[in-house]
């Protein structure tokens, strides 16, 4: 991580060699995405007359976001994320570049643009997690918000100008030449990350196997309240606000009696205000909490989408959809400052994954259901119940409250290792670990309070059925109890421990009376391998005991 550790504004973040090389060379990586949706929309009008066709398009580059982005995550965080970037900045270029030679040969057929267009997504999705979870490394936390709030900037500048120069460039040279630029655009991305020198660690573990690792993200995500808490609060905003975008054509054409170009102003300046909005995340961060600023922004979303409803102006209009912009950008942005610094580096890729597909859900979702309630009433009906519904959301803080500080998530050093008197191989499991706790019961209830917290650690670090018992006979003596699948698992949770683990541990220690013997025994669940198979058959040499694979 490089710099200081005081935050120096919006635009601090560049200040940093390395995350200035990867912001710059962003922009023109998003262009060429923005100028291959243009191109191909295009494309697929010339190669059929069906409605349904055109509008795949857009969908083919969504997909692999919903679909590739969490696997995606699960790779970046196994293995080199500088490598994993680059691997899907280059599938992309390739792709792109072999999708223009065909063009220029003339030999595209609709389901051909349509499978290019999901495998260059594919790419992109790919690299999406490992950037995203590579910034904490590229700049210091100090300036995390601005870096966060920056990556959206380089997005809605492209959005800003990207479709109508995309349309320029299809119109004077055709959609050929937009496929080769889009391969070209991404080079210098490419070239970026090529130049960063990523001290990468590698795990003393073997990598998970890719279901065990998603399964593990999910887990991780679900048992930790601050991240659960900002997918859940992210999805509900991205279902009750899909309105501006998604309805924008027809506001335009049916609210504003406009055209085309009217279309184009309102998107602009939704990209404006988006822009603006991402500006202020760091200053806003510090003046308040998070929980406050999002409520903030639910309500000035819901008064501008009411207006849009409301309005038959294109100024009133535009200026609502500038602060629709503004509010989307920053609430996004600021959710996710929040997954970012409540997620440690073992897992923060498969995180943020989530978080992308919670947005992507949310806004498709969203989509369709006002666009059926505009079907079936009216474009202002659905504008106007759409900013009431996203109003409401801020109510949302009473029942999932965004944390006001996040738990120190730095690894924590592995104090000792276990003992083992059997040739365990990574694969040997299920494995039961349990802990006894000597508790004055004068201070049970302190205790099981903590034991509380104990749960939500074991669980999303790899633990699984948990369980916490009181012996009847004696009431001072608690056992925690919970399984892991394989030694390696086991061995895993162990390597995921974090200082704000370490400090549940320590609380739930420091009601132990018993400050001596052996108090936590792991245990093999039917050692079936363990055992002679016949009374003439050899057990295993003590020497050849082996807790960790070579």
């Amino acid at each position: 991580m490089e710099g200081n550790e005081e935050p120096g504004g919006a635009f601090a973040p560049l200040r940093e060699p390395t995350f200035r090389r990867i912001w710059i060379a962003s922009l023109f990586s998003n262009f060429g995405q923005l100028f291959l949706g243009v191109g191909a929309a295009w494309e697929m009008t010339q190669l059929s007359n069906s409605p349904s066709m055109v509008a795949l398009v857009q969908s083919a580059m969504m997909l692999p976001l919903v679909l590739v982005t969490l696997p995606a995550g699960a790779i970046a965080d196994m293995f080199d994320r500088r490598r994993i970037a680059m691997a899907g900045l280059t599938f992309s270029a390739i792709c792109a570049a072999v999708l223009a030679a065909i063009a220029f040969v003339g030999l595209v057929t609709p389901w051909l643009l349509l499978g290019f267009c999901v495998l260059i997504g594919a790419g992109v999705a790919l690299y999406s997690p490992s950037w995203q979870a590579s910034i904490p490394e590229q700049v210091s936390r100090a300036n995390l918000p601005a870096a966060v709030a920056l990556g959206t900037i380089s997005y809605n500048i492209a959005r800003s100008f990207g479709p109508a120069l995309g349309g320029l460039i299809v119109v004077i040279y055709g959609a050929k030449a937009v496929f080769g630029m889009t391969s070209l655009l991404y080079l210098p991305l490419l070239f970026a990350f090529f130049l960063w020198r990523r001290r990468h660690a590698p795990s003393r573990l073997p990598p998970e196997r890719m279901d065990r690792a998603i399964v593990g993200g999910v887990r991780y995500a679900l048992h930790a309240p601050a991240i659960r808490t900002a997918l859940v609060r992210v999805l509900v905003f991205g279902l009750s606000t899909a309105t501006a975008s998604a309805l924008a054509p027809l506001i335009a054409r049916d609210l504003l009696q406009g055209d085309a170009s009217t279309f184009g102003i309102l998107l602009g300046a939704q990209g404006v205000g988006a822009v603006i909005g991402a500006l202020f995340v760091s200053r806003i961060r510090e003046a308040i909490s998070t929980e406050l600023a999002v409520r903030i922004f639910a309500v000035g979303t819901g008064v501008a989408l009411v207006t849009i409803g409301m309005s038959r102006d294109l100024v009133v209009s535009c200026a609502a959809f500038l602060v629709v912009g503004a509010c989307n950008i920053l609430t996004i942005a600021m959710l996710n400052v929040t997954v970012q610094l409540s997620a440690p580096r073992w897992v923060t890729a498969r995180a943020l994954s989530l978080f992308s597909s919670a947005i992507t859900a949310g806004i498709a979702l969203g989509a369709w259901a006002w666009g059926e309630i505009a079907s079936g009433r009216s474009v202002a009906f659905a504008l106007v119940a759409s900013g009431i519904a996203v109003g409401a959301t801020a109510l949302l803080g009473f029942i999932f409250p965004i944390a006001a500080d996040q738990t120190d998530t730095a690894e924590a050093p592995l104090l000792h290792e276990p003992a083992v008197g059997m040739a365990l191989t990574l694969r040997s499991g299920p494995i039961v670990i349990e802990v006894d706790y000597d508790v004055d019961p004068n201070r049970a209830r302190d205790f099981y309070a903590v034991m509380m917290k104990m749960q939500s650690m074991r669980k999303r670090n790899g633990g699984f059925e948990w369980s916490l018992a009181r012996d009847i006979a004696d009431p001072a003596l608690w056992t925690e109890r919970y399984h892991c699948p394989t030694w390696g698992d086991y061995l895993r949770l162990r390597d995921r421990f974090t200082q704000g683990d370490s400090d549940i541990q320590a609380q739930a220690d420091s009601f132990n009376r018993s400050h001596h013997g052996n108090r936590v025994r792991r245990r093999l669940e039917r050692p079936f391998g363990s055992v002679r198979w016949k009374a003439e058959s050899l057990d295993p040499r003590q020497d050849t005991v082996s807790w960790i694979a070579p």
